[in-house]
């Protein structure tokens, strides 16, 4: 039985990576989960300067999973070069940067700067906002998207995943206009926008008013549109949107992802990525399957 899976010409040893923002860059989480049996590690969004982040509070519990507005906050991509790229590299395992900014210029500066490290993947957050254009999202409209796909492969020499927003019409169109602009891959969803207000103080929870939901209520979501988008491009679909569970995993995979990436889970039980690689093993090896590619997309 073979666990290794192939996206965009970078072998993993398994389909299971973790989602930007609920790992930091690993090294919070080495003592609880073993780095060198992820497929991947995805770190933390990195931009071209540090940024602080939101005000707080910036995190609250919801029904079925949590609500952050953290803002990005990173330390930038001088200090992620110099600090978390040698720690990770102590450790078999690839490297997928997260990169964010506020505008195309921003996004190209981080994917030059990588260019020349030692790191495996990019994954491009377009759910962040465009301040040129009025502060909507690059991953809201197709055209934009197309447009920071191309810019960022002109400068990348990783192949580039873009990661989705789910905060849209379609998001068989948002996949299909990234991989018009060039993307090796797509990774989605990232969270869904929501509120959540105080009664007794009648106040907003989060001070930023709005924050993004993440957990296992939106994985019933997230698994709709990784179906809808792996049938709309050719390029390897990573699937994540409140995976807890092997089970979950499977599901994804089932629906037409070729990986993984587990996030919100990871706050609730650091160890989870090593039971759901044990889990999806397990299942391999119950239901015959030699490798995991035999499993990807077989729900139609």
């Amino acid at each position: 039985m073979n666990m290794t899976v192939n996206i965009a010409g970078v072998e993993w040893k398994n389909p299971v990576t973790v989602a930007s923002g609920t790992f930091g860059s690993g090294a919070e989480f080495a003592e609880y989960a073993d780095l060198n049996r992820l497929g991947a590690v995805t770190t933390k969004g990195v931009a071209n300067i540090p940024w602080t982040g939101n005000p707080t509070p910036r995190v609250a519990e919801v029904c079925g999973g949590m609500m952050n507005a953290v803002g990005l906050q990173n330390p930038g991509i001088d200090m992620f070069c110099e600090r978390d790229i040698p720690f990770l590299r102590q450790y078999d395992t690839k490297i997928i940067v997260n990169v964010c900014g506020k505008s195309e210029e921003d996004y190209c500066e981080v994917v030059h700067r990588l260019a020349d490290e030692d790191v495996d993947m990019l994954e491009i957050n377009i759910s962040c906002p465009n301040v040129k254009e009025g502060g909507i999202a690059f991953g809201q409209d197709p055209k934009a998207a197309e447009a920071i796909t191309k810019a960022v492969k002109k400068y990348a020499k990783q192949p580039v995943i873009m990661k989705l927003s789910p905060n849209v019409t379609s998001i068989a169109d948002m996949a299909k206009a990234v991989e018009a602009g060039g993307a090796d891959a797509v990774s989605l969803i990232n969270t869904i926008t929501g509120m959540k207000i105080d009664i007794e103080r009648k106040s907003f929870v989060l001070a930023n008013k709005t924050g993004g939901v993440s957990g296992p209520a939106i994985h019933p979501i997230a698994v709709r549109m990784v179906y809808e988008a792996s049938n709309a491009v050719n390029v390897p679909v990573i699937g994540m949107g409140g995976i807890m569970s092997a089970a979950d995993a499977i599901e994804m995979i089932l629906a037409g992802a070729s990986a993984v990436s587990v996030g919100t889970a990871n706050f609730h039980d650091p160890g989870v990525t090593m039971k759901i690689v044990d889990g999806i093993e397990d299942y391999m090896r119950r239901h015959r399957y030699e490798t995991v590619d035999e499993m990807v997309g077989i729900v139609r």
